[in-house]
């Protein structure tokens, strides 16, 4: 099998876990928002979302080190796997207790700092949620370490559909949202649990352990987990600090608006956040051969195709983001349509920042990632303080976009120095997608104001594509005969 194969089969099977993955969160984030109702669906994710800020300290960048260094030495000296995976899951281990205790002590704290009183008891579900996460977390980043990525997404999409299955049964059965998120942490033991298992017999059953752990490396993975940390600090600024102050500046109701905005731009990343998983040990692995102008041309047409696919679809999320809303989470819930029409050039960042942010790390530039990251951050922290009591729910969601804006521009500066990108020939590029995004929304919007069920929203949205596909495709930036080959 050729590297291109192989990479194809990855994609493939990434791909498809994304995909089951996604609409296993997409159907579960419906049936949440319908049965629990706007206050108990915004109390849930407040909940979620504290547990992220919490999760930078209970993981850091612990997971993404360890496997940086497999992806290094499964050539080289294959030996040191098991050394590298024992000392990764010690250092883990003793995050994840010292965040436990400090949550045992301090939750009924933090519920009174959030003005909040009803987020003790899931708080106090944090004692066993953030622990299976951080160990889902780190099955899932080992194995991609391993380039393992057919048993990544497979790990991945068991976790999300045994989230759906259980977290939707105890809401039907009356627990509410203290018992969603009690099916959320079953998923990531469930999901942990196998994927462990997985990593023992890759790494220790089927490899002959170094009799010592090589001088240095011990030194080296908790060093480089500091500029990942940084990066994963971060980050949960810019995906979780914001839905936090949405709460304790306004209420659960509105974090219920942000929380839906943003997870249908989430639902939407599946394509590229495959595509991103699969490509980012192989940009490490091809620079590491000295196969520089290679990894550079697979990741120009990464990106412009991933373009191609989501700057029309911000469009379209703008052109169809009130008659969606109230079809599928229901009239309750309109006060997000704003929200999510400018969240929707979120989209078209994260289209990009998934092909580049995961691809710097096993590059080696996580340092230089994390400076820029945690300035973004900070500004992201700053804006929101500034724009939520002013603007509301929308003020979450323009400080995002600005923010991330910087950010993205910055990730592709760092790899074009890495790879010498052929920014002309990218940027025409763009221009054309742009082009041909206008077409489909000069056919599209005089159609928009029919919309007014299912079957026309399906209409709309058909008409849509195919109007992108015949544009696509005259222009030169959609190769169906490739595609086909491909296939």
């Amino acid at each position: 099998m050729t590297e291109t194969d192989s990479l194809v089969s990855r994609f493939t099977f990434e791909f498809v876990g994304r995909i089951v993955a996604t609409l296993s969160g997409g159907l579960l984030m419906v049936v949440l928002a319908r049965l629990l109702g706007p206050t108990e669906y915004g109390l849930l994710f407040l909940a979620i979302a504290v547990f992220g800020v919490l999760g930078v300290f209970s993981k850091l960048g612990i997971a993404k080190s360890c496997a940086r260094y497999i992806t290094t030495y499964k050539a080289q000296d294959p030996g040191q796997l098991p050394h590298i995976l024992r000392v990764s899951v010690l250092f883990n281990a003793a995050t994840v207790t010292v965040v436990g205790i400090a949550l045992l002590l301090g939750h009924r704290h933090l519920a009174v700092v959030l003005e909040e009183p009803a987020l003790v008891p899931f708080l106090l579900l944090g004692l066993l949620f953030l622990p299976f996460q951080a160990l889902a977390t780190f099955t899932r980043l080992t194995l991609q370490g391993f380039e393992e990525i057919e048993t990544a997404a497979t790990v991945h999409a068991l976790n999300r559909i045994s989230r759906l299955v259980i977290a939707a049964a105890l809401v039907i059965a009356g627990f509410g949202a203290l018992g969603a998120l009690v099916g959320y942490v079953v998923s990531f033991a469930v999901a942990s649990l196998v994927g462990l298992w997985v990593v023992h017999r890759r790494a220790f059953r089927s490899v002959e352990p170094a009799s010592a752990m090589e001088s240095g490396l011990r030194r080296r993975i908790g060093e480089y987990t500091v500029p990942l940390t940084a990066t994963n600090t971060a980050n949960v600024l810019d995906k979780q600090i914001d839905t936090v102050l949405v709460g304790f500046f306004l209420s659960p109701i509105a974090v219920s608006y942000y929380v839906i905005s943003k997870q249908i731009v989430e639902f939407l990343e599946a394509p590229v956040s495959a595509l991103g998983f699969t490509l980012s040990p192989s940009f490490g692995a091809q620079k590491a051969d000295g196969n520089v102008a290679e990894a550079a041309r697979m990741y120009e047409e990464a990106l412009t195709h991933s373009l191609l696919l989501y700057i029309p679809a911000a469009a379209g999320i703008v052109l169809v983001a009130e008659p969606t809303i109230e079809l599928v989470f229901g009239a309750a819930y309109l006060d997000a349509v704003p929200v999510l029409q400018i969240l929707s050039l979120y989209a078209i960042l994260q289209a990009v920042t998934k092909i580049t942010s995961n691809a710097l790390d096993f590059l080696g530039r996580a340092k230089s990632r994390a400076i820029v990251k945690g300035a973004t951050a900070a500004g992201n922290v700053v804006l929101n303080v500034a724009l939520i009591p002013i603007l509301g729910v929308a003020g979450a969601a323009i400080a995002t976009v600005v923010t991330y804006s910087i950010y993205t521009a910055a990730n592709v500066l760092i790899i074009h120095q890495e790879f010498d990108l052929r920014l002309g020939r990218l940027a025409r590029r763009v221009g054309g997608i742009v082009g041909v995004t206008a077409g489909m929304v000069v056919v599209v919007l005089p159609a928009n104001g029919y919309v007014d069920g299912w079957p026309s929203l399906v209409a709309i949205i058909l008409l849509g594509l195919a109007v992108w596909a015949a544009l696509s495709t005259i222009t030169g930036l959609l190769d169906v005969r490739k595609i086909q080959t491909t296939l």
